[in-house]
């Protein structure tokens, strides 16, 4: 039999308004303090009652979350640590995948798809921030990614441009000047690829290196095929790159392994620097040197974000713009004796 509401508060010190405050996800608790809450309520094993608990708050207990494509690495590993987050708050996670369409995101962000959900978390592909903006109060929203509300909804992201600036930074420390990239966007509206050129234009424009709009690769999407294709152009030309910044691992993963079929050898002749830290890029040969988002810090903030809205009357709570950390993981497709390290 489950405990009840008060004997978790009496095992914590707490009193029942606490524990109740933990359970909805409300902010107005000290991260000391929801610790020792969450212990009683996993030793005790504590459920809520969440049929009454949404009557009583005519809240549903269900978010949506909605992201682009559900089979990339990426997208996949956050949706897990979503959630699992979600979990901690006795919420149920409904999970859309909206292969950037238009009217699809549209439609989840005017609550027009026919989901009840108390909030949504999304990373939209398709839509511009103008129209992110105009629905942006249909629905308690938080964004995911690149793409802005222009300060009309909560935005949760790591900073591309800088992230893009470092990794192309490292490339040109090891003495690599013929630094091309992959993954550029122009057909899409997400900010995504165009960010992470910008910060990698900046770090050769630094280095006194003018970029060359022939090792600019575009790309229809950001999977293995098209890295491997972009590669093929690259090896193909009358000079060929010393370096790749790949905007996302499954893009540097597929050119690696042209380069592999090619007989190019990583990091000797082509280093490679690819963005995500998805799991595959760890035991690829060789490992993959990659911008290592913290992804369970973006999936806690934006779950704290929504909760802060759900739980705000009228939705007032003022929309909030995080930077998630990022770091570099050197691994051996850009140094040879780090083949080992994270």
């Amino acid at each position: 039999m489950s405990s009840s509401l008060k004997e978790v508060a009496a095992r914590a010190g707490v009193s029942a308004r606490t524990v109740s405050n933990v359970v909805n996800g409300s902010a107005r608790v000290s991260p000391h303090t929801r610790r020792r809450v969450q212990e009683a309520i996993d030793e005790l094993g504590y459920r809520p009652n969440l049929a009454a608990r949404s009557l009583r708050a005519g809240r549903t207990g269900i978010i949506g979350l909605a992201v682009p494509e559900l089979h990339s690495p990426y997208f996949g590993e956050l949706a897990g640590l979503l959630v699992d987050e979600a979990r901690r708050r006795s919420w149920t996670v409904i999970i859309e995948q909206t292969q950037g369409n238009a009217e699809f995101e549209r439609r989840l962000l005017t609550g027009d798809s026919g989901r009840v959900m108390d909030g949504l978390i999304i990373s939209p592909w398709a839509l511009a921030a103008e129209e992110l903006t105009a629905t942006a109060h249909t629905l308690p929203i938080v964004l995911l990614g690149e793409c802005s509300s222009r300060g009309k909804a909560d935005h949760v992201a790591v900073d591309s441009v800088a992230a893009a600036d470092e990794a192309t930074t490292h490339l040109l420390g090891l003495g690599r000047r013929r630094v091309a990239a992959i993954g550029l966007q122009p057909h899409l509206r997400n900010g995504t690829a165009q960010q992470r050129t910008e910060g990698y234009r900046r770090a050769l424009q630094r280095a006194g290196i003018a970029p060359r709009p022939e090792w600019e690769r575009a790309v229809a999407s950001l999977h293995r095929a098209d890295g491997a294709r972009a590669m093929t152009e690259l090896l193909g030309g009358e000079t060929v790159p010393d370096a790749v910044f790949a905007f996302s691992d499954e893009l540097a993963l597929g050119a690696m392994h042209v380069a592999h079929l090619r007989g190019v050898r990583m990091p000797e002749q082509l280093a490679v620097v690819g963005f995500d830290d998805v799991e595959d890029g760890r035991f690829s040969h060789p490992p993959l040197t990659t911008v290592s988002p913290d992804k369970r810090q973006i999936a806690q903030r934006a779950l704290q974000c929504l909760a802060d809205r759900i739980y705000s009357p009228l939705n007032q709570v003022p929309a909030a713009t995080l930077t998630i950390a990022h770091r570099l993981l050197v691994r051996g497709s850009t140094v040879a004796q780090a083949q080992a390290c994270e």
